[in-house]
């Protein structure tokens, strides 16, 4: 019991609880702990793409990444704002005894509203809206988003009503006001209530640990509600809800599916003997698809998108699927790229210093000659991506930097020698060759592929461009204004982009779902 479990966790307050909860119950079995509030995404350490690795919930990502770069040994979250497909090599370790499920409404005066016909009511949940509008279709319903205490807050500062909270979180942090009632009526999001552990399935070690943690009724109940949310493909922003419970060895289910106004609605109940329990979820939304459910599910994915960007490559459908479902994008190639041929004489030639700034100059080089053929002593890069994809097609990269300036400032101190060749596109970064040139180190500049504009025009209603380099914001620029949010994947393009917009926000990590990541936190 040496080893210190290192526990991961969001840093909001009821983050906080539910880790510091999971924190004392393993040292009350012997386990040394350390809570680790992880806010950023960090470093990727990754030899794939984020979506090929699963990695798709808005809240658990930055816990993901951290595990799977074994920052951390097990995460602590929320079971109902986990995906309920986990991405590869994560696992479910454990089910703490669940909470409070239900939701619960905070009044500011009384509760005589109720049985009136206007009332105006608080709330940043599709599915309460909807079941809140299904029962009082005359109210008014506005949005309410934030940590408990700012929700709380804002409930006081406006001519509210009430607002709509989760039973659990309002008691977990020991703010639930006098005047909140349980809607025992309202069916709460799957697995509400719920706190969940995951760790890496390699670790048998915390898997073993974990298990002791696990409850198992909170176990089987929640993985019923989340396998007839899978089952029904919804997110956790879909009018959604579902609870299952256990007495005298019968398991009972309540599911429902609503549209977004409340105006229909879809319900079952069913229950099934403890351990004859297994099809319920699939039954019941079975049930539901059947009866209408899809055309609410296809209608809801269909309904009117609350914001609109752009992107200025084109995008695969999975990682369009990684966009909140309130956000339209479309995009197109705003740079095309030639691979130039290479005289094999360069390439077959011991080169002792070599620079590569791309991942298009690494394709380059490949489809020119075999990887085995290349005889480059010193590798020297831009970027994480790059690094990865020549470290896979080439070889060692000797030394890394996040842009061309900062990786030429590093050879004027280190380069083993006066001589580099530097693989670039025609449209090449002017700050490496002329810091090296002015340093008196000779650089060999072999282009080995070509970049093309292929800019379009693209709708004034577009809220943000998403750029990948600093040639795609050149590109645009030749057809638009710089007039909307530039989401960029890296430095160098953020630097680029400074020029000419005026906000500019920059992901975390480089890759293209780190960007799309960054356009979801925007619209949260």
């Amino acid at each position: 019991m040496s080893k210190i479990i290192r526990i991961g966790t969001r840093d909001s307050e009821l983050a906080l609880w539910q880790a510091k909860t999971v924190q004392q119950q393993l040292e009350n079995l012997g386990h040394k702990t350390e809570l680790i509030p992880v806010k950023s995404t960090g470093d990727l350490v990754l030899n794939k793409p984020l979506y090929e690795l699963g990695i798709t919930g808005i809240f658990t990502r930055t816990l993901d990444i951290a595990m799977l770069n074994n920052d951390i040994d097990i995460a602590v979250h929320s079971l109902k704002d986990v995906p309920t497909i986990l991405p590869k090599g994560i696992i479910q370790a454990a089910v703490l005894k669940r909470g409070n499920i239900r939701d619960t409404l905070v009044f500011k005066n009384n509760e005589e509203f109720l049985s009136q016909r206007e009332a105006i009511i608080a709330t940043g949940s599709l599915r309460r809206r909807a079941q809140w509008l299904n029962r009082y279709p005359t109210h008014t319903l506005v949005d309410l988003r934030g940590n408990v205490n700012t929700r709380l807050q804002k409930l006081e500062d406006n001519d509210w009503n009430g607002a709509i909270f989760a039973a659990a979180g309002l008691g977990r942090i020991g703010i639930r006001p006098k005047n909140a009632i349980n809607l025992n009526w309202m069916i709460p999001a799957p697995a509400q209530g719920a706190v969940m552990i995951t760790a890496l399935d390699e670790d048998d070690f915390i898997k073993d640990v974990c298990a002791n943690l696990n409850h198992g009724d909170t176990e089987i109940c929640t993985t019923i509600e989340r396998a007839f949310l899978n089952r029904l493909e919804g997110g956790c922003t879909a009018p959604i809800g579902a609870i299952a419970f256990i007495k005298d060895e019968q398991v009972s289910f309540q599911g429902v599916l609503l549209n977004k106004d409340g105006s229909k609605k879809i319900e079952i109940s069913r229950t099934e003997k403890l351990g004859e329990h297994h099809k319920i979820a699939t039954y019941c939304a079975d049930y539901i698809i059947e009866r209408g459910g899809k055309h609410l599910m296809d209608d809801l994915k269909k309904s009117d998108k609350k914001a609109n960007v752009y992107s200025t490559k084109v995008l695969t459908e999975a990682q369009q699927n990684l966009f909140h479902n309130d956000i339209k994008v479309d995009g197109s190639d705003f740079i095309q790229i030639n691979i130039n041929r290479i005289k094999p004489f360069i390439l077959k030639t011991e080169i002792k210093n070599v620079i590569i700034t791309s991942k298009n100059a690494v394709e380059a080089l490949i489809t020119n000659i075999s990887a085995d053929e290349l005889q480059f002593k010193n590798i020297y890069c831009v970027g994480r991506r790059t690094k990865r994809l020549v470290e896979q097609k080439i070889g060692k990269v000797i030394h890394s930097e996040k842009n061309a300036k900062k990786l030429a400032e590093y050879l004027v101190e280190y380069l083993e020698g006066t001589e580099v060749t530097y693989f670039c596109s025609d449209l090449r970064l002017d700050d490496l060759p002329n810091i090296l040139t002015e340093n008196n180190i000779t650089v060999n500049e072999v282009e080995a592929y070509s970049t093309k504009f292929a800019s379009e025009k693209v709708d004034e209603k577009a809220e943000g461009i998403m750029f990948y380099s600093p040639s795609t914001v050149k590109s645009y620029l030749l057809q638009n204004k710089a007039d909307k949010i530039a989401f960029c994947i890296g430095e160098s393009t953020a630097s680029e982009a400074k020029k000419h917009f005026k906000d500019i926000r920059v992901a975390k990590v480089p890759t293209v779902e780190s960007v799309i990541e960054l356009v979801n936190l925007n619209y949260i």
